[in-house]
């Protein structure tokens, strides 16, 4: 799976764990940035994953500020994203099961690393029921012309 990350400076750690364990499990990763713990503007780095994963340039994409609240408003002003925020394995399964999220946004002042893992694991992991659900999405996407 070929999936598309980024964080701001307060994410930067934690992007970096996750990175390598994408890459652990043999995913192909392309990393956004940022590069460092300076200071950033974390709309900046959500749009290029937000617009990568729209554009059909990654599978998936995953965005992690302080928060993770940032990075989840900026992904979901791009048409065609479905930018979830995540800080436990349960709304990890369920955004993408019944909104087919294809993006992961965490906070990394707000959870730990193993605890990331979880997350990212069971988001790679569970597949769109769609059905009822389709609908709803079809609907979602309705509005992003209006």
């Amino acid at each position: 799976m070929k999936i598309v990350i980024g964080a701001d400076h307060a994410g930067f750690r934690l992007k970096e764990y996750i990175k390598s364990f994408l890459l652990e499990l043999g995913n192909e990763v392309i990393d956004m940035g940022t590069n460092s713990e300076e200071r950033v503007d974390y709309p900046v780095f959500g749009e290029r994953v937000a617009r990568a994963v729209a554009e059909g340039k990654a599978d998936l994409g995953i965005l992690i500020c302080g928060s993770g609240i940032g990075m989840s408003m900026v992904a979901n002003k791009v048409p065609g994203v479905r930018a979830a925020l995540c800080h436990e394995p349960f709304s990890a399964r369920l955004s993408r099961e019944h909104n087919n999220a294809n993006i992961l946004c965490m906070g990394g002042r707000i959870i730990g690393r193993e605890m990331a893992k979880e997350i990212v694991r069971v988001f790679l992991a569970t597949e769109f029921a769609g059905g009822r659900h389709e609908k709803r999405i079809n609907l979602m996407h309705q509005l992003e012309g209006k």
